[in-house]
């Protein structure tokens, strides 16, 4: 059986469908290789590709050969050991050769097939069983690109663009309106003319008839000065500019800034928003982000003074959704914008606030908001605002989710539970 490989949207990429199928059958350990990255890598680091290493073993081909079969007997020249009878000792351990490949005389050899991912292929695998849970794109905006679509015909236009057909359409009609009636009035001379000359010769007018002949040689002038074809026939491919639409999507960051967090608590909520945030930038054309400090009173901030200022202070989380929901409500208008938060903290809360959080959460925020994820970092027994957001959860349980992290290398498992596929 004969297979075909159509590569000529490939352009100068001709390896991409070899490149696919390769990726495709050493999945595993990609997999393993990128989930690896994402635990040990810093959060620069994150989108850049990777390298991968699969072990010889499992790169080797299965062979067919003919064995040897009967019984033979070699002569070997040169040896100088052995007789005939003599038994072959064992080589000690660690004296024999691998796979031959990969053998060398400086002690060096290749045991394992190591290759680049590009950063697309490493974000291909790291997003591809998540899905942003509730992804409705209200609003198609934020307009600057372009596509060129049919948008008729018109009079005028390049060479290339004109469509002949139409164009002698358009010429055959137009000859045809304006020597309608001059064609009429020449059948009619002409059926007179016929008459006449059919009658005997002595009642024949001659007269008459070269009276109509004139007419008629003049009706065929006119007729013939029509031309074949005018510039008004010629009809061009019109294309106008639509306006791609993209869709956009807004990213909401509240961490706690209090002194009950230390750097260590601060970098793995980091680099939880980095997922998220790279996440979602996957999933929608434009993407902004807004981070949001706090601990008795809330701020916006950059994305510096975010993960590495330093301040201290008590812990109040509601001045941070209210500061969320007075930003969204000032310049992200629900019409326009697919809104998503994302909370971080290590669980302390006044106890008088959790319930406040409950209210703002559960009245204001989640009924306009397309997901909202809290990760709790701390190793020690949950805390009043834990218990308060289970409680949300159970109210709102398709856009609002929870999880708890103790250190970093759980970020990725943590991420992924969070934004898991919804089997429909």
């Amino acid at each position: 059986m004969s297979y075909i490989v159509d590569r000529r949207l490939n352009a100068k990429k001709k390896s991409t469908v070899n490149r696919q199928r390769f990726l495709k059958r050493y999945r595993i350990h990609i997999k393993k290789a990128v989930a690896d990255a994402i635990t040990h890598r810093s959060i620069t680091d994150i989108e850049h590709g990777e390298e991968i290493h699969i072990p010889a073993g499992d790169i080797q081909e299965p062979l067919f050969h003919h064995g040897q079969g009967g019984h033979s007997e070699r002569i070997l020249p040169g040896n100088k050991d052995f007789i005939s009878g003599d038994q072959i000792p064992r080589p000690p351990a660690g004296d024999a050769g691998g796979s031959g490949s990969g053998a060398s005389d400086s002690g060096e050899g290749e045991d394992a097939f190591i290759f680049e991912i590009t950063q697309e292929e490493f974000l291909n695998f790291m997003f591809e069983d998540l899905a942003l849970p509730n992804m409705v794109k209200r609003q198609l905006a934020g307009i600057d690109e372009f596509k060129l679509r049919k948008a008729g015909f018109s009079n005028q236009g390049s060479p290339g663009q004109m469509d002949v057909v139409r164009s002698l359409k358009s010429a055959h009609a137009r000859r045809i309106a304006l020597t309608l009636g001059k064609r009429k009035k020449l059948k009619v001379l002409e059926q007179q003319l016929q008459l006449l000359e059919a009658a005997e010769p002595i009642l024949r007018n001659q007269t008459e008839i070269d009276r109509l002949l004139k007419k008629i040689n003049h009706l065929k002038s006119l007729i013939k000065r029509v031309p074949w074809l005018d510039d008004f026939d010629l009809k061009y491919h019109l294309r106008a500019k639509e306006p791609m639409p993209q869709a956009k999507a807004v990213m909401f960051c509240i961490m706690d800034v209090s002194g009950s967090m230390d750097q260590a608590t601060k970098e793995v909520a980091k680099r939880f928003f980095i997922l998220l945030y790279l996440f979602i930038q996957r999933n929608y054309e434009r993407t902004e982000i807004v981070f949001i400090r706090h601990h008795t009173s809330a701020k916006e901030v950059d994305e510096q003074e975010f993960f590495y200022s330093r301040e201290t202070g008590g812990t109040i989380v509601s001045s941070a959704l209210k500061l969320m929901q007075k930003i969204i409500e000032q310049r992200y208008p629900l019409g326009d914008w697919n809104i998503y938060g994302a909370q971080a903290s290590d669980g302390d809360n006044w106890n008088n606030d959790s319930a406040v959080c409950k209210e703002i959460l559960c009245n204001s925020l989640l009924p306009n908001l397309q997901y909202f994820s809290y990760i709790e970092i701390t190793p020690r027994a949950h805390q009043s605002l834990w218990h308060v957001y289970e409680q949300v959860e159970e109210s709102y349980p398709d856009t609002f989710a929870m999880a708890q992290v103790v250190d970093a290398s759980e970020i990725y498992t943590v991420f992924r539970e969070l934004f898991h596929k919804q089997v429909i």
